[in-house]
């Protein structure tokens, strides 16, 4: 009896060594042993995250996900992921916390990245968070936009391309043998008419040869004197011009004046021009009635002044004698 309670106590305690041994290990293996500080992070999608997923720093495993509680808001679902983390383990403030999966088979993670700055987060506050990148999400996604480009794009062009290799080789059988028939003809002609071509294109040279030379003559020193003194004389016209307008412009002012002082004076004494303007009215028709008697007399006395100037061209001693002059006997 004695030797069977021994064996008991024996395996019992051999038991409960390897049950405390056991949660030792798993207490390592999942990074919650001892001292903890608590941390959390937000996401819109924690895809195999749940009680026991490791926390690790940089890839190194420093604590566990000990609580995932959903959290409503105005945008949808939020999930909030409390993360412990081992006592002192400093964390810079622009870290970065990422749901992610080392390998294909490899469970889910939260990975930290490490940032730079030199300010650390203290116990309790936020890590900037960084959703998932699901590779498999990737791939179906660029699967899909294959096949559809698959669908809309490359089966139509592949139509496109077998119509247009079809004209193409309905073109090579038709117009190509027409077109180098053409192309034939054309060489023979232009083969014809390139002597007269390149006779007509000496001439052209020579005649650009002699206007040359003219023009070099023309531009001879006496030439180019002749033209400075015409730009010379040009430009004293041109003066001139400007100081017979600048002229013309006074006249033009003193004119402006004198008409002003014109319609100055006929306004302060416009009842004097009236009246000057009916005398002169009455004058006229005066004038106008005894115009005949006028004309009349004036005609008599133009014929007597012309008849003393002929007498005195025939015989000036009248002047002095009165007497008539002799008659010439015929």
């Amino acid at each position: 009896m004695k030797s069977n309670k021994i064996n008991y106590f024996i395996v019992g305690t051999f038991v409960i060594a390897m049950i405390v041994g056991l949660v030792g290990a798993v207490a390592m293996l999942t990074g919650y042993s001892g001292s903890t500080d608590t941390y959390y992070a937000v996401y819109r999608n924690i895809t195999g995250v749940k009680f026991g997923t490791q926390v690790m720093y940089e890839g190194y495993p420093i604590g566990q996900v000990t609580e995932v509680t959903p959290t409503p808001d105005d945008q949808g679902m939020k999930f909030r992921v409390d993360l412990e983390v081992i006592e002192g383990w400093r964390i810079p403030a622009d870290s970065q916390a990422q749901i992610a999966a080392p390998g294909l088979l490899a469970a889910v993670t939260i990975s930290i990245a490490a940032g730079g700055s030199q300010s650390m987060l203290d116990p309790g506050a936020e890590v900037t968070s960084r959703e998932a990148e699901n590779i498999f999400t990737v791939v179906s996604s660029v699967a899909d936009e294959v096949g559809r480009l698959s669908r809309e794009d490359v089966r139509p062009l592949l139509k496109n391309l077998d119509k247009a290799v079809v004209s193409i080789n309905n073109l090579l059988e038709t117009d190509v043998q027409v077109l180098m028939s053409d192309l034939h003809a054309l060489y023979a002609d232009v083969g014809g008419r390139l002597p007269g071509i390149v006779k007509d294109m000496e001439v052209f040279s020579a005649n650009i040869r002699d206007s040359s030379q003219k023009v070099r003559g023309f531009l001879s020193t006496e030439n180019v004197q002749m033209l400075e003194t015409v730009l010379v004389n040009v430009d004293g016209a041109a003066t001139n011009l400007a100081q017979l307008s600048q002229g013309l412009e006074a006249t033009r002012r003193k004119l402006d004046k004198v008409i002003e002082s014109v319609d100055a004076t006929v306004g302060e004494n416009r009842e004097d021009v009236r009246k000057s303007v009916a005398e002169m009215r009455y004058v006229a028709e005066a004038v106008s009635r005894h115009i005949d008697e006028i004309n009349q007399n004036l005609d008599g006395a133009a014929r007597n002044m012309y008849e003393f100037t002929r007498q005195i061209r025939q015989n000036p001693g009248l002047l002095i004698s009165g007497t008539k002059p002799e008659q010439k006997s015929r």
